[in-house]
């Protein structure tokens, strides 16, 4: 389990350079995007990011994530927890033109001097998310069982006033 904080910006073309490895921790509160689409913000996320250049000199990022959230069942609208896992190379770019240039097994993340580390993984764990939640369907069974009240008691048809009485008062008599 990682405890070290990930930074927030790294130098995409220096760390490339040097073959760098960067790793550490992140908690969905940091990550506000992704936050909004989980339960609550507990949970642990581990990223690991591996960068490296290619045999066309261009910039790499191998960005591996692993979390532990809470999200909503689709079924029964209760939380559930729900491990994602995500695995990405990605190829830094300063421009669209050169994201369009891109070989297609090579993801885009257009970036300046800097590159923004926390919204680069944020966006991994948005596309892992499955597109429904759902708990085993023997466990929202239960959970919904737990929902259901017992069916109102049945009036019989004799107790029931009839509707037309009032109709009939008002009818004049055949006399």
């Amino acid at each position: 389990m990682l405890t070290e904080p990930l930074p927030k910006t790294l130098d995409v073309r220096k760390a490339a350079a040097r073959g760098l490895s960067v790793q550490g921790a992140l908690k969905p509160l940091d990550l506000q995007r992704f936050l909004d689409l989980l339960v609550d913000e507990n949970g642990a996320i581990e990223v690991v990011l591996e960068f490296t250049r290619d045999e066309e000199n261009r910039y790499l990022v191998n960005v591996a994530v692993k979390a532990e959230v809470s999200v909503e069942c689709q079924r029964c609208l209760e939380p559930m927890p729900l491990s994602l896992a995500a695995e990405n190379t990605l190829a830094a770019v300063w421009t669209d033109e050169e994201a369009r240039h891109l070989p297609r097994h090579l993801d885009p993340v257009i970036t300046d001097e800097s590159c923004d580390l926390w919204r680069m993984v944020e966006d991994e764990l948005i596309l892992a998310l499955p597109p429904f939640n759902y708990h085993a369907e023997e466990d929202c069974n239960a959970i919904l069982t737990g929902f259901s009240q017992a069916e109102p008691p049945v009036v019989p048809d004799a107790e029931k006033p009839n509707p037309f009485d009032v109709l009939a008062q008002l009818k004049p008599s055949d006399k």
